[in-house]
């Protein structure tokens, strides 16, 4: 199985939560080696056509090329999920730019639960 790093785009076959259906679609990579190591899992973020509508906390994913993905895209923070490692498929990797936005909605969110 190969090694995921965080902030990897990869192709997964990503759950629905209003319908009990997967479709393989790109995500990102948010969680650290060591959850593939120990578990074989991942966490990953959606990632959807920026033509949808727009939910707080999307962030826009400036390098097609580099991430892999063939239209222009977003990083839906609010939809995260748990998927097994050996489903993922490494399709690009994300800008730093906008890796940095990711990982502050992500703190700002973590931050919200613990109060």
């Amino acid at each position: 199985m190969p090694a995921f790093d965080a902030w990897d785009v990869v192709k997964v076959p990503f759950p629905y939560t209003d319908r009990p259906v997967r479709q393989r679609r790109p995500a990102l990579v948010v969680s650290a080696a060591g959850l593939q190591q120990q578990h074989g899992l991942l966490w990953v973020l959606m990632i959807t056509s920026a033509e949808n509508r727009g939910w707080p906390g999307d962030v826009p994913i400036a390098d097609l090329t580099g991430a892999g993905l063939p239209a222009p895209s977003v990083i839906r923070t609010a939809k995260i999920a748990t998927i097994e490692a050996k489903d993922a498929e490494r399709i690009g990797s994300l800008e730093p730019g906008a890796r940095q936005a990711v990982r502050q909605l992500l703190l700002a969110g973590l931050a919200s639960a613990t109060n």
